[in-house]
């Protein structure tokens, strides 16, 4: 078990220092952020891809690695066309470091890996998606978690040391209308290939799991937040809580059902 769990605990200590230097004021989009924030996208990406493996082996802990490693990519290359979304490394890498505790922890966990050449198509495409769209609902969580301490420290007239690493409220609200905006239409491509997926593997067009009331569900309440921004301004704490709503709702409709069937039902 031991020679198992090790190589885990490598890839989560080099994810550390992406934790630290995101919690350095002076170190944003710096040699030190790039090179720290680097090798935790690499070290992340070239495990997930090891425990993936040719045949899609998706376990619960190979899930989150996947989360983590995407995570990390895309956050990269966002950063290299929006000037103020490094700020939110911050946040972004002590969550995506508790989230690779947890892969850690239940990396023993028994994985359910598909039959070769499933990950081909549409469910290739959807998987691919999914995928996209979680990181995107991921960073405009954050954004939104920065949102709420940012008009917090206002509201109090007290700026702690992290407000003042964030982006500003403005510039919060900004990253997230606009990574909410991209994650609710890389949803809908999401839908309509998982729709593709599953007419093409028993002739239907939805099957009504939990999975998919909850992608729904998820797909509706941000659709409506965008267009009540659009609409009525909607922003600040109350935008901020209908974002993290919708977060959770995908949060439980990927990773919490991957958590109940390779988890809890083993």
């Amino acid at each position: 078990m031991a020679s198992q769990i090790w190589p885990h605990l490598v890839v989560l200590a080099l994810l550390f220092p992406a934790v630290v230097v995101g919690l350095l004021s002076d170190a944003q989009r710096s040699g030190p952020f790039w090179s720290a924030f680097g090798i935790a996208a690499l070290a992340s990406t070239a495990w997930t891809a090891a425990q993936l493996g040719p045949s899609w082996s998706t376990g619960f802990a190979a899930a989150l690695w996947l989360t983590v490693a995407a995570s990390f990519v895309i956050f990269l290359i966002l950063c290299l066309v929006m000037t103020e979304i490094p700020r939110l490394g911050g946040l972004l890498a002590p969550y995506l470091a508790f989230l690779s505790v947890i892969a850690v922890i239940w990396s023993q966990a028994p994985a359910q890996p598909t039959s070769d050449g499933i990950a081909l198509g549409w469910f290739g495409v959807h998987i691919a998606l999914s995928v996209v769209t979680y990181v995107f609902l991921t960073l405009a969580a954050v954004s939104g978690a920065a949102v709420v301490l940012q008009e917090r420290a206002l509201k109090r007239r007290a700026p702690s040391r992290l407000t003042r690493l964030l982006p500003s409220l403005a510039d919060s609200e900004q990253l997230e209308y606009r990574l909410l905006g991209a994650g609710e239409i890389v949803l809908a491509a999401g839908i309509a290939t998982g729709m593709g997926a599953q007419y093409a593997a028993d002739g239907g067009l939805l099957d009504f799991g939990h999975k998919t009331i909850l992608t729904l569900a998820a797909f509706v309440v941000i659709g409506a937040l965008l267009l009540a921004r659009i609409l009525w301004g909607t922003r600040g704490r109350l935008a901020a809580r209908y974002v993290l709503i919708g977060y959770l709702l995908v949060t439980l409709a990927y990773p919490g059902v991957k958590f109940v069937t390779d988890v809890l039902m083993g």
